[in-house]
């Protein structure tokens, strides 16, 4: 099942299978590791903050917008 990264869960993991935006969006991700076939796992989802994600031993903190825009393959 194809979801926006926002959508998971605390504990739960995608494998990232698009990023929908801009060209400076997608390379700001690529930079951080966020690209299609990269393994990333949510630490944490703040009720009115970022999603707090980890990607290759990195964790990262993406703002819900942004977190919306990246789409991953559930596991």
């Amino acid at each position: 099942m194809i979801v926006p990264l926002n959508s998971l869960r605390p504990g739960e993991a995608g494998i990232v299978v698009n990023l929908q935006g801009g060209p400076n969006f997608r390379s700001r991700l690529y930079a951080m590791g966020l690209a299609p076939g990269a393994a990333v796992r949510v630490v944490n989802v703040y009720s009115s903050g970022p999603v707090v994600v980890e990607v290759g031993g990195t964790r990262l903190a993406l703002g819900r917008g942004m977190a919306s825009k990246v789409l991953v393959r559930k596991l």
